[in-house]
């Protein structure tokens, strides 16, 4: 069985349509834009009979383009489980965050 955040990740790579998805990248990365970067921004368990029986995890997902319209600001919103928490610009780049679980 593969591991949940691969298979999420070449979920973000089809829509991008490129390999331009990082996950939890150093600083000292160049990055080639548009991209998607994602970090691990929670894992929630619920417990019960002194046990975990599910276990669900987020990721904090943030859309980097120089294109204002990009088509895939709606497309990211789209995914199950997801949803858009904000934008805001730097480095003359349009940043759209999103919270996304995935397990």
């Amino acid at each position: 069985m593969a591991e949940p955040r691969l298979d999420l990740h070449e979920i973000l790579c089809d829509l991008l349509g490129s390999r331009h998805v990082y996950f939890q990248p150093p600083e000292s990365i160049k990055m080639d834009y548009p991209a998607i970067v994602y970090r691990l921004n929670d894992i929630e368990d619920r417990r019960a009979d002194n046990g975990v029986y599910l276990s669900n995890t987020s990721y904090s997902m943030t859309l980097i383009t120089d294109d204002p319209d990009d088509p895939l600001i709606r497309k990211l919103k789209q995914l199950p489980f997801c949803s858009f928490d904000r934008f805001y610009a730097a480095d003359n780049l349009n940043h759209y965050a999103y919270t996304i679980y995935y397990h």
